[in-house]
């Protein structure tokens, strides 16, 4: 199951599903939440718990509707967070295993200031590029946006939740990660009662999924392995 990032949607994946099904030789299901790709608006403005509101009212639902067994999440960024939140808090006996691709699980001053910038950037051109992939790319955006920037949000902390997990977690993040630094995976290797396998990208940023495609698809296909190997 791919859960996409806070601009993203299934078109915003590319080929990246049929080339990990191709790797993995596992089905590879992928959705546009609320508010994004072609998927119905969400009312604005988003509430700052929209992550855990997901991961907890709607994850759940869409894994049971798609027909879904034994699960692995692959989330990214947004959908990283979101992922952990279910992963650390659904008691999801099927799930068996996490990726969580440039995922926040704290809020850094880099991550703002990122957000800022992509703020700067939708009113002078991205907001054109957007539009291609969202039915209501001007909710898509805000939602995310806004609530990002919104002083409470600040606080979002996920180590309760990712001291609920028990399932094999993948951690990969790019080194030159524009939204977060190595903080967050050290977040993650310090709430996480078990050991991560942690992959640090050089010379990528926030999307390793297309910029080191091979060395994503390759961790994620030893991850799957590893994952097999444990459960027989």
């Amino acid at each position: 199951m791919l859960l996409h990032e806070g601009l993203g949607s299934v078109a915003m994946w590319r080929d990246f599903p049929a080339r990990l099904a191709a790797r993995t030789g596992k089905r590879v299901f992928a959705y546009s939440r609320f508010g994004y790709g072609l998927s119905d608006p969400e009312p604005l403005p988003w509430p700052p718990s929209y992550l855990h509101d997901h991961a907890r009212r709607m994850l759940g639902r869409v894994l049971d509707a798609a027909g879904i067994g034994q699960r692995v999440l692959v989330g990214h960024s947004d959908g990283g967070s979101i992922a952990a939140i279910y992963g650390g808090e659904a008691g999801d006996r099927l799930l068996a295993g996490l990726v969580l691709i440039a995922a926040h699980f704290i809020v850094e001053d880099v991550t703002i200031a990122g957000i800022r910038a992509a703020g700067i950037a939708y009113r002078s051109g991205l907001r054109a590029r957007l539009s291609r992939f969202h039915r209501d790319v001007d909710n898509a955006f805000h939602g995310w946006n806004d609530t990002w920037l919104r002083p409470g949000f600040a606080t979002m902390d996920l180590a309760e939740q990712i001291a609920g997990i028990s399932v094999p977690v993948l951690a990969i993040q790019g080194e030159a990660d524009e939204y977060g630094t190595a903080a967050q995976l050290d977040h993650l290797r310090r709430h996480l009662k078990t050991s991560p396998r942690i992959v640090l990208v050089p010379d990528v940023g926030h999307t390793p999924q297309a910029q080191a495609a091979d060395r994503v698809l390759d961790e994620i296909d030893q991850f799957m392995h590893y994952i097999s190997a444990t459960r027989r």
